[in-house]
């Protein structure tokens, strides 16, 4: 496994052999079975797989958690060596940010709503770094997972609108036994919060199981979601939604395809889950 810290380290590997093609998975380390998960479905269908291990900063805001964002390099190689990655990317914020950066990328409309309303310079931090990272490992397939739903809408929206000349491949989100998503943030967790976190699955799990029986109003399945994490005293609602899952606008009624999404705060910790339901 080679372990380029420069962007020319990365050209110089991914040009080698013009004749393979590349699976990317970007990643901001600390990784888990859900980062894994989409190392080894790359591996499947790729003849090399990159991961790019950077915790990037312009997606944060300045009272968001950059500076305790966890952090394990030497163990996250570890795990990527065992998984056969080809090549990681580790790059500075010098490196892909040098004195003079001034170009932003943009999808607007969709990030104004969701996690886009409570972190309103998020994405652009998000499609400024993927569209970086596209450029320079020149991937012919890139990997992320469905726990970050928005994000996932947001990035095939910039592929379409920018030509970018890559598959965009969503992968199933992991959870542990009692639901919970896994997340780098789960670490950060108490004991105890950890053991209330799992209410956000149940919440979605609820209306879910209500759509099944039935239920139809956007507005019912969203009250019941708050309800749910409501009655759980370590959570603080951030927002609910049921929303169309390609435009991201709230549902008055539900028809073939609903995404349900949520954002939770546990004391400074904040978590996302989600779930797409389709009709059977």
């Amino acid at each position: 496994m080679i372990v380029a810290r420069t962007i020319a380290e990365v050209r110089a590997t991914r040009h080698a052999e013009p004749g393979h093609s590349w699976g990317l998975v970007p990643t901001m380390g600390y990784l888990h079975e859900g980062h894994l998960s989409l190392v080894r479905t790359a591996r499947e269908a790729n003849d090399r797989v990159v991961v790019s291990v950077y915790v990037n900063p312009t997606q944060f805001a300045p009272d968001e958690d950059l500076d305790t964002y966890p952090r394990d390099l030497e163990r996250d190689l570890q795990l990527l060596e065992e998984a056969g990655v080809d090549l990681v990317f580790t790059p500075t914020d010098e490196i892909m940010y040098p004195p003079g950066f001034q170009t932003t990328v943009t999808v607007n409309e969709i990030t104004r709503l969701l996690e886009g309303a409570s972190r309103p310079t998020h994405f652009q931090g998000v499609t400024t770094v993927v569209a970086k990272l596209f450029n320079i490992v020149e991937p012919d397939r890139a990997y992320f997972g469905q726990k970050d739903a928005q994000q996932t809408v947001v990035l095939r929206r910039m592929v379409r609108d920018l030509n970018m000349n890559l598959e965009l491949v969503v992968c199933p989100i992991v959870r542990e036994e009692d639901g919970l998503a896994l997340s780098s943030r789960n670490a950060r967790l108490t004991p105890e919060q950890r053991d209330a976190a799992p209410v956000l699955h149940r919440a979605l799990t609820a209306a879910r199981d209500a759509i099944a029986a039935g239920e139809r109003s956007g507005n019912a399945l969203r009250a019941l979601m708050r309800s749910t994490i409501a009655a759980e005293p370590l959570a603080t609602l951030d927002y609910v939604s049921a929303a169309d899952p390609h435009t991201l606008e709230e549902v008055t009624g539900v028809g073939d395809e609903v995404l349900l999404s949520l954002a939770v705060f546990f004391g400074d910790v904040r978590l996302i889950d989600n779930m797409p339901v389709r009709k059977q």
